[in-house]
């Protein structure tokens, strides 16, 4: 007789291979028939909300890793939130204006200079959208849930119509205003920048000592000295209009070869021997503060008329002894401290740069039309011919680059639009002290940020995006006017912002509209777009609280650059309008670096694909990878990695489906009631509960990490290693529905059914399966994400199950040590050639209570206890002795048994009932 035939072996249609790549499509079609998301979002309407905004990507390419670590977590985020019995209405959102969209239909053949600019922004918004589609499509197929039917775009009517609302509401309480001040200036863009588009890059840069002759010493200079200033931007020289000094510092008059120069009393010795100056002699010193108002000659005053001006000697804190001359080149319209400290003389704001970064015809016949590279050249040479020029050498620092582009910025005084910090700042800092930074460093981060920041430029130069609502009366004063923004408001909401450059100002203005300001009634209206950060900034209420009255939001979860970028503009947009951060608590994520730590990028050739990474393995892989790295850091991805993310995957599936599988024919009648169970039952529930905990206690502070470790941890230790490998005894040996396997199949079914609803935010798709073949009763949901989180389970003798199994589990590690010695020294094979006699120390000897299952949860064949300690070998807990155990094998169970114990020379008494009962 085959007597494998006889056995219960586990049985399940969930495959061993989890085959992701060709099961998951079914899946995400499956849930796009059955309309999943409307599904959760009907059933939990009633239940407390929990309020998760998604800040926009860029639509604009492929999701790369970066996005998909963010999307994955956000959708765990959400899934666990629901299945804790919250109400998380999701929508996904895509920031879709902007200098990339208008780049990149450029590229494609779109000639902007042959159509309107409506008919411009018309194919932007078509390729915009078909962006939308594209990464929704892979949204979707990495199982996140969201109501992608129904997302929030920036370019939608009623999102634009609320953002003229946001800026209408900030424009009336003086906070917009319109300036002429130095800004971050793309020239590869042709646009101002704000703070959050910047990068910052190593760029070598010449650095110049120039020499400015005193025009006017006050009574203070004799009148033939010269003040050293130094730059690394010489082609700023030409606006130079003031020399800042610190009133604290000492100053030189040093006597040389070239004249009489003035520089720092600290630096003399340093200075001189960088110029080559073998004379150095010091014959007066000063404080800072007694050559202030000094005059100066600007060094090009004899080769154009643009600079017969004066030079003033004036004071600011920002000079430091660090570097350079402690004489430091002022030019207003470059820069954002010599425009606060010039402001404060008075000095001329001057920028002879165009926008496409050339000099302008202003600066003089020698430099009109160069490029401010080529600039530098040029002014170094000039001064080098006028004697101006003492030294010049080339350093290597950090410099701000367009985050797009990837090309240098410069600073350019343009009349801009812009939102006033200063004025809400003290409110700005105590909401940051109110929300709660999750990421521990995120708080003085943003903190310092908003404390340093200065006013946020809002106006940029393009064409795509929401244009700053602003009519110009005939003497150039802008229109604000609440009614005026209003009526904007509705025409936009109606019509989209397209309107704005379709119509013309009578067409856009309310009926009648009159000014005193233009008393012929012609008005203007302004060209320039707002910047994008201040659409996807007002956000919050252009999707959050138009769509579902939430405000402020719990959660905003991003990467770590956007504090200075998404959060940084939501926080001064919501708090300018509502008085509030939009945010109770802000999370963030790291970025994705390659296996070896290396930024990813095109040129390097690192660049990990995740749909690539879908289609080799599988989503809920890519998502087991997301939430067991510490994803709040910088994390790592590559082949390596992910092989071994996908070895822990197939563990996790085994253990699932050897449940499953020991389940087969298991119905939820059949369950043995808790107060019935063995107390290695108990104890192994119990050790469940705690799982339970710790686990949802992981989820709620977005430690996936920990709740991953948690569950494989216990699915390792708990149920493979110790009670799944020594129940399988019980569970296909004994009969279908022996007491005792009815019991082992309890715990069982209570762990599967935990276990599944544990991972389901997480493995969407094989909890998904699970689902479909394991039995939960009358109460089963449509999907696994619309059951509830496990609940612990209420064990009426834990505590003594706890103190038992406990001093056991310290017994059976001594065990196994003294099998495994065995084992290698040849004297068994299997455990269950092994016969076991233990004695037992003091402390344990609780165990003893346990003598007649010993031999079944050793996995031997006979265990004798002894109080005799002759001939064993002491462990930690007790003295043992293994031995080969030379019985009778029977051929069902393979256990060894005593002559006596077996029924005849096949087969022990146990299975021979079993076969024959």
């Amino acid at each position: 007789m085959n007597y494998k035939d006889t056995l219960l072996m586990p049985k399940t249609d969930f495959e061993m291979r989890g085959n992701l790549n060709k099961k998951e499509p079914k899946f995400v079609e499956r849930w796009k028939e059955m309309g999943l998301y409307q599904l959760v979002d009907e059933a939990t309407k009633e239940n407390k909300p929990f309020a998760f905004h998604d800040g926009p990507p860029y639509a604009n390419g492929n999701m790369h890793m970066g996005h998909m670590l963010n999307k994955v977590i956000k959708d765990v985020i959400v899934r666990t939130k629901q299945m804790e019995g919250y109400y998380v209405p999701y929508i996904p959102g895509w920031d879709t204006h902007g200098l990339p969209i208008e780049s990149a239909i450029q590229k494609l053949g779109v000639n902007r200079k042959t159509m309107s600019v409506g008919e411009f922004r018309k194919k932007c918004e078509e390729y915009a959208l078909e962006q939308v589609n594209k990464q929704k499509e892979q949204l979707v197929r990495m199982g996140t849930m969201a109501d992608y039917d129904h997302p929030y775009l920036t370019l939608h009517k009623s999102f634009e119509a609320n953002q003229i609302e946001v800026f209408a509401k900030m424009a009336m309480d003086g906070l917009i205003y319109k300036g002429k001040k130095p800004v971050y200036w793309s020239y590869s863009s042709e646009s101002a920048l704000a703070e959050a588009e910047i990068e910052y890059y190593d760029v070598k840069s010449p650095t110049i000592f120039v020499t400015f002759d005193v025009l006017d010493g006050k009574g203070v200079l004799e009148g033939d000295e010269k003040f050293v200033i130094w730059t690394t931007t010489p082609w700023t020289i030409p606006a130079n209009t003031g020399i800042c000094l610190n009133a604290n510092l000492v100053y030189a008059v040093v006597d040389t070869e070239k004249g009489k120069l003035i520089m720092l009393e600290s630096k003399v010795e340093e200075l001189c021997e960088k110029f080559g100056l073998e004379k150095h002699d010091i014959l007066k010193t000063f404080k800072g503060q007694e050559l202030e108002n000094i005059t100066c000659v600007h060094p090009f005053k004899e080769i154009d008329p643009y600079y017969e001006r004066e030079t003033l000697v004036i004071l600011g804190d920002h000079v430091t002894d660090e570097a350079g001359t402690g004489c430091v080149h002022t030019a207003p319209g470059h820069g954002v401290d010599d425009f606060n400290v010039g402001n404060l003389y008075h000095l001329p704001v001057l920028c002879p740069v165009d926008d496409k970064g050339k000099m302008m015809a202003e600066a003089g016949e020698f430099l009109a039309g160069q490029h401010v590279d080529a600039a530098n050249k040029t002014v170094g040479l000039k001064l080098e011919e006028l004697g101006h020029l003492l030294h010049l050498e080339f350093i290597t620092h950090s410099y701000p680059h367009d985050w797009r582009t990837k090309k240098p910025v410069i600073f350019r005084a343009t009349a801009q639009w812009f939102c006033s910090i200063d004025k809400i700042r003290d409110k700005l800092l105590s909401e940051i002290d109110n929300t709660k930074w999750l990421n521990p460093w995120g708080h003085i981060r943003i903190y310092n940020m908003i404390k340093d920041r200065g006013d946020w430029c809002i106006s940029r130069q393009r064409s795509w995006g929401v244009p700053i609502p602003i009519f110009y009366c005939e003497d150039g004063t802008p229109v604000m006017d609440e009614a005026v923004f209003k009526h904007i408001s509705d025409l936009f909401r109606e019509y989209g912002s397209n309107i704005w450059f379709e119509k013309d100002e009578a067409s856009l203005l309310p009926e009648g509209y009159t000014n005193e300001h233009s008393p012929n009634g012609i008005f203007k209206k302004e060209t320039d777009i707002m910047d994008v950060w201040f659409d996807s900034g007002s956000s919050h209420t252009g999707c959050m609280k138009e769509r579902l009255g939430y405000y402020p939001m719990e959660l905003y979860f991003e990467g770590s650059d956007q504090y200075r970028g998404w959060f940084n503009s939501s926080l001064i947009i919501g708090t300018a309008v509502y008085g509030k951060a939009p945010y109770k608590s802000v999370l963030s994520h790291g970025f994705v670096l390659d296996g070896k730590g290396n930024k990813m990028s095109k040129s390097l050739g690192n660049v990990v694909d995740p749909i690539k990474l879908v289609n080799q393995y599988g989503a809920d892989v890519v998502r087991l990878w997301a939430t067991s790295v510490a994803y709040q850091s910088d994390v790592r991805i590559s082949d390596e990695i992910m092989k071994q993310i996908a070895e822990g995957y197939r563990k996790i599936r085994n253990t699932l489906r050897f449940l499953l599988g020991n389940l087969n024919g298991f119905k939820v009648k059949d369950l043995v009631g808790l107060d019935d169970l063995e107390l290695v039952d108990e104890y192994v529930l119990g050790q469940l509960n705690d799982v339970i905990r710790q686990t949802m206690d992981a989820y709620d502070r977005y430690d996936f990490s920990e709740a991953n470790q948690l569950m494989s941890n216990y699915m390792i230790n708990v149920l493979s290693a110790f009670y799944g490998d020594f129940t399988k005894d019980i569970l296909y040996i004994e009969k279908e529905d022996n007491k005792r396997r009815r019991q082992v199949q309890t715990v069982l079914y209570y762990n599967l059914k935990a276990l599944t609803r544990l991972y389901a935010p997480i493995l969407v798709f094989t909890t998904e399966e699970l689902h479909d073949y394991f039995d939960f009763g009358e109460e089963k949901a449509v999907s696994i994400c619309m059951e509830k989180m496990p609940e612990v389970l209420a064990l009426p003798h834990l505590e003594e199950a706890n103190h038992l199994m406990s001093q056991f589990m310290e017994v059976r590690k001594d065990v196994l040590k003294a099998l495994e010695v065995k084992r290698n020294d040849k004297v068994i094979g299997k455990s269950l050639e092994a016969k076991v006699t233990l004695s037992l120390k003091k402390e344990f000897a609780d165990v003893e209570k346990l003598k007649d299952t010993l031999k079944l949860m050793f996995i031997v064949s006979k265990c004798e206890l002894t109080d005799e300690t002759d001939g064993l070998e002491e462990f930690e807990t007790s003295y043992i002795k293994v031995e080969k155990f030379n019985g009778h094998t029977c051929a069902r169970c393979w256990a060894v048994f005593d002559e006596d114990e077996m029924h005849d020379e096949e087969l022990c008494e146990r299975c021979f009932d079993v076969v024959n009962g």
